[in-house]
């Protein structure tokens, strides 16, 4: 059995994504444990994943308030890259080298086809649970990146429903068939950043099922207990409901895992 304070969930490529969830220091590799049973029980303790400060309340991203506040990872930009404002930016060394850089525009299948921002590829596409994507621009910053995604928000959606994407119900229209629809929409300024010969990526989750119906684990009512059936974006998922990993993180738990988790 583990004990320690949920960091994070951390999906890596592979021919089917592998996952890791951090507890503290320690890292468990959790595909192994699909198809036995798992349980996550709160210790009631919490503490802020940026400083280590344990604290009553946590605020998003598992912050202290402190952390929340004054942390340009918890500016409203994250958010809404553009609104980006990196001359009064919390920390311009921080904006020089996640702002200031070279970001991807993308589509992803994840429930319907969406559009989305990111440097980081193709783990956000696995952080959302996308099972088809493709580049489509790659911009000189996050700001620009931001821009152009709100201006095609507008046509196409921002935003994944997480019970369809964890059912595996999605959009089955081609996905080249709607890259060309977005970029036809490309206003001329940002045309020189298109990237229109891409090629797309498939993606394959651990997944074996999922419940009926399927509810979200809350563990500030109680403990996650259930036979592991899987992995996606962000969700452990039990025979018992999903459990939305970041929600969570600064969370005080103990892991028990296959054995441990019934005697």
């Amino acid at each position: 059995m583990l004990t320690g304070h949920i960091q994070d969930l951390t999906p890596q490529p592979g021919e089917v994504v592998q996952y890791h969830l951090t507890l503290g220091s320690e890292t468990v590799h959790l595909n192994r444990y699909i198809g036995k049973p798992i349980r996550i029980e709160p210790t009631g303790e919490k503490a802020c994943v940026w400083c280590g400060r344990p604290v009553k309340k946590l605020f998003p991203n598992g912050s202290c308030y402190p952390c929340f506040k004054d942390l340009p990872q918890n500016d409203l930009c994250i958010v809404k890259p553009h609104l980006c404002h990196y001359d009064t930016c919390r920390d311009s060394s921080w904006g020089d080298a996640h702002c200031m850089v070279p970001t991807y525009l993308y589509i992803a299948r994840s429930s319907e086809i969406k559009v989305g921002i990111s440097r980081n590829i193709p783990g956000r596409w696995l952080e959302q649970g996308a099972v088809e994507a493709v580049v489509l621009a790659r911009l000189p910053s996050r700001k620009a990146a931001g821009e152009l995604e709100l201006l095609l928000s507008r046509h196409i959606p921002d935003k994944t429903n997480w019970r369809r994407m964890l059912r595996g119900e999605v959009s089955p229209t081609p996905l080249a068939e709607v890259r060309e629809q977005v970029l036809a929409l490309v206003p001329d300024e940002y045309r020189p950043f298109l990237l229109p010969d891409a090629e797309p990526t498939r993606i394959a989750y651990p997944m074996t099922g999922v419940p009926d119906p399927l509810t979200s684990i809350d563990l500030d009512r109680g403990p996650a207990a259930g036979v592991l059936l899987g992995m996606k974006a962000k969700y452990l998922v039990l025979s018992t409901g999903a459990l939305n990993v970041p929600k969570y993180a600064g969370y005080g738990v103990r892991l028990a895992l296959a054995d441990e988790a019934v005697a």
